[in-house]
């Protein structure tokens, strides 16, 4: 069968150009996909106490992009949510982001928001080049703060200091000085009631969509007839690691099932000081589901083999322009996503980049 796009990868990247391309009922679309499943690391599923868990840690939806978040109610119905997270510092369960009660919290004090800024200030280090993530924190937050919130959590996220990584790591410490504890502040906010793989299964039921699943790309292309190629897995495996493979961090995950009905008091707890393990994620808090079990997933960052994290460092991200150079000039490959780009992105900004490119390989007006 003739295909007039051929798309690599089942991610949310993918499926929105699956989707809107077969808009285009004369499209006929192919999309190959080398895990069991669709939906890349948005996937979830129900495990055998029937407990709806996100496979590959806890994804919670938030945008201000308006275009984004009807585009997707689409496929699926939202459940409120506002995302809180608390970090285990000094023996206590303190929130974050930092915000007015996290300061009154971890300092014992009852400072105002006037007097929570005069603090801050009163904190920083004075640091005269930055040149890496430590120094961001440093002349942002001050050597506390950061040593009791980011320098160990750091440290175990990407296996190596912060003084290693790139400024942009920790681009910048935001301080709400208010009593806000939500995590996010995006004006569209939710979890898909059904889940995320029913809501990626509705962006694909379309007639003139095929999914082939369990398959490397590279295995079955050459009998494969298409016109265009869009392209989401890693940009390096595309050039057969021509200028070497590039650097990921990936993520084990140990899931625990507890004979209680809750097992922490928010849906995700970071550990940035004890423990090999960086959070702990307690899925029905986060999907509203009643049952008389839980179930929870510790996060162990790790140098695996599944690309979760570009390597934030200068090195890696040079190695990256020479694919990037190549990837540019292809005429019938289109690169899109995370791994293509080599960059980490939100889902939201996975869906708008992917509408946004659409938009210039066809006529389709989203």
């Amino acid at each position: 069968m003739k295909f007039n796009y051929l798309i690599v990868g089942a991610g949310l990247a993918g499926l929105t150009f699956a989707n809107l391309l077969a808009q285009n009922e004369n499209n006929t679309i192919l999309i190959i996909e080398k895990r069991q499943h669709i939906g890349g690391n948005a996937y979830d599923s129900y495990n055998a106490n029937h407990i709806l868990i996100h496979n590959y840690g806890p994804h919670i939806f938030h945008t201000n992009n308006q275009q984004v978040w009807k585009y997707l109610s689409q496929f699926t119905e939202w459940q409120d949510y506002q995302h809180r997270v608390l970090s285990f510092v000094d023996g206590q369960f303190i929130p974050m982001p930092i915000t007015l009660e996290t300061i009154n919290q971890l300092y014992n004090t009852n400072l105002s928001q006037f007097e929570m800024a005069d603090f801050i200030e009163s904190q920083k280090e004075k640091v005269e080049l930055i040149k890496s993530s430590e120094d961001v924190a440093l002349s942002n937050a001050g050597r506390d703060i950061y040593e009791k919130f980011f320098m160990n959590y750091t440290t175990k996220q990407w296996g190596v200091s912060p003084s290693e990584l790139d400024p942009s790591v920790i681009s910048r410490i935001p301080f709400r000085f208010n009593r806000d504890t939500r995590y996010f502040t995006d004006r569209y906010q939710g979890i898909p009631k059904a889940g995320y793989t029913k809501m990626c299964e509705q962006m694909i039921d379309r007639p003139n969509i095929k999914v082939m699943l369990n398959t490397d790309y590279k295995e079955v292309t050459d009998a494969i007839d298409y016109d265009k190629m869009i392209y989401t897995g890693p940009v390096d495996y595309f050039y057969d690691n021509q200028f070497g493979k590039l650097k990921y961090r990936s993520v084990r995950f140990e899931m625990e099932d507890h004979d209680c009905e809750s097992f922490q008091d928010a849906a995700v707890v970071n550990y940035p000081n004890d423990y090999d393990f960086t959070r702990i994620t307690e899925y029905k808090k986060i999907t509203g589901q009643q049952h008389l079990k839980t179930t929870v997933m510790k996060e162990f960052p790790c140098d695996g083999e599944e690309p979760f994290y570009p390597f934030p460092t200068k090195e890696w991200q040079e190695c990256y322009l020479k694919y990037k150079a190549k990837a540019d000039v292809e005429e019938n490959v289109v690169f899109a996503g995370r791994l293509a780009e080599y960059r980490y992105y939100n889902m939201d900004v996975v869906v708008a980049r992917a509408m946004e490119m659409v938009e210039s390989i066809s006529s389709l007006s989203i």
